[in-house]
């Protein structure tokens, strides 16, 4: 039984280690209570993350006392970041937990459950230089097929202050692009109509599995980044990969994230496949952590508010009407007032349209932890996040109303959580979008008359918008290249 916490890459994660597993002779199920072996995919991020994995320790604890002695003992494993980050106080806290694999450690895990049949603890946490999963395709298990996450590379060299993840992931390496092509081209096989490229930061991505593109130079920052990494040189980059995965099926969206604001300038290439192709999404993730240069120095983030608002402008420019999403950190150490309200007028300038918004909590390891003071209180830091909760919602609410009149093409994933008579899902820029559930025509064949299906692309035209959905009539169902063909 594998339960996952945490951010998309965990998904990942654990669709990597139930295949692994599957291998190996172990059958899934559904019931908690039917297992025999429960795995936790962990994630270290926020100390409320960790919260929650303890909580549920103590819930499986109960779990483990109570099984009959007839049957075998129950096993539990954390899995993941957590499992990297804290190995010594998981193995020894009330010894509840018998496998502690982290992230490079998957491979491991049908050994270190045989070790835990006889009864021993057994452990592995060792980082990985050149780990990256390529050869081993995911078992998919995300909601009803028609959306996948496609794992393009591995930890993260960027060492921004407050972060973790260098640490839990280890350092950055990325999958040969043909494991990746032959990964997108099954999933296109199986139906699947929109793949998210993951990385924690795909525009650094380098494949240097093929021996001819090993020097080529390294792409040069943009006016106002820096980075604390010399250049690396060589591999096949970002810009090739989407390339060749937008091209294998024209019905098949391409998202990717997460990026970082330092590489994409003179990957301008990137904006213009985004611009150029129809199926790669008009959407990108920028996250920007705080508006203040002063944080953002002491964030180690490697660029200044003014740098970053010209990416913005330069993106804008390159791809009009893309939809942009944003991460923010409030209560950051040694944030001010001010600095706080440099980060809500820059909500308000930019005006996202989705948005990722967190209270900072210090992580042991970090180099804010080694370095800086966590001096805002805990209230200051609840009330600067309400602050800017609230005006993120106003603007992202302005952004939406704005479609309002439009038509929006959307794929559908299933029925909306609140109505079993309304469907569900998402436009080009990744928005919400909820319509009512009725025959359609179909643009595309002329065929008959018929009801929308998940993995189907719906025409909606947008009647009403609020900060996090818009809501539609739909008009046909039809096509990813119809609808591009038509604009």
């Amino acid at each position: 039984y594998l339960e996952t916490y945490g951010c998309q890459m965990n998904v990942s994660d654990t669709e990597i280690a139930w295949a692994i597993l599957q291998k190996s002779g172990y059958a899934r199920t559904k019931e908690l209570a039917e297992a025999d072996v429960v795995l936790l995919v962990t994630c270290s991020v926020r100390e409320k993350a960790e919260q929650a994995i303890w909580n549920r320790l103590q819930h499986l604890k109960a779990l483990k006392a109570r099984r009959p002695q007839a049957q075998a003992p129950l096993r539990i494993g954390i899995l993941g970041c957590m499992a990297e980050r804290l190995k010594e106080e998981i193995l020894h806290r009330e010894k509840l937990v018998d496998v502690v694999a982290g992230p490079d450690a998957y491979r491991d895990l049908p050994r270190l459950l045989a070790v835990a049949e006889s009864g021993q603890q057994a452990a592995n946490v060792l980082l990985s230089l050149d780990e990256t999963y390529a050869d081993i395709l995911p078992v998919q298990t995300s909601a009803g097929g028609t959306t996948a996450f496609v794992s393009i590379m591995r930890g993260c060299d960027n060492m921004c202050s407050y972060c973790i993840v260098p640490f839990t992931r280890g350092r950055e390496r990325s999958r040969p692009i043909a494991s990746i092509l032959q990964e997108v081209r099954m999933l296109s096989d199986q139906g699947v109509k929109e793949v998210t490229l993951l990385g924690q930061n795909v525009n650094s991505f380098r494949d240097l599995s093929e021996v001819q593109f090993q020097s080529v130079a390294a792409p040069g920052l943009s006016r106002g980044f820096s980075t604390v990494y010399k250049a690396k040189q060589g591999g096949l980059r970002f810009s090739h990969l989407l390339d060749q995965v937008s091209r294998i099926d024209p019905e098949m969206r391409i998202r990717f994230t997460s990026p970082h604001p330092k590489d994409f300038p003179d990957e301008a290439s990137v904006l213009q496949l985004i611009q150029e192709r129809h199926n790669v999404c008009k959407q990108l993730h920028l996250p920007a952590q705080s508006g203040s240069t002063r944080v953002l120095e002491a964030m180690q983030r490697g660029y200044t508010r003014e740098a970053y608002l010209e990416l913005v402008q330069h993106v804008r420019d390159t791809i009009p009407g893309v939809s942009l999403s944003s991460d923010f950190i409030t209560g950051f150490c040694g944030e001010t007032e001010e600095d706080h309200q440099q980060t809500v007028s820059l909500l308000r300038e930019v005006r996202y349209n989705v948005g990722f918004l967190f209270a900072y909590s210090m992580r042991e390891k970090t180099r804010a932890h080694h370095r800086l003071q966590d001096d805002v209180p805990t209230d200051v830091k609840k009330r600067r996040l309400e602050e800017l909760v609230a005006t993120f919602r106003e603007e992202a609410a302005r952004a939406n109303v704005a479609l309002v009149g439009q038509a929006q093409l959307v794929l559908v994933e299933g029925p909306s959580k609140r109505s079993a008579s309304e469907l569900c899902g998402r436009n080009d820029g990744n928005i919400k979008v909820i319509f009512p559930d009725a025959e359609l025509e179909d643009a595309a064949e002329c065929g008959a008359p018929g009801r929308a299906q998940p993995g189907d692309y719906v025409m909606v035209k947008v009647t009403s918008a609020s900060s996090q959905t818009l809501r539609g009539v739909p008009l046909c169902r039809t096509t990813l290249s119809r609808a591009a063909a038509s604009h």
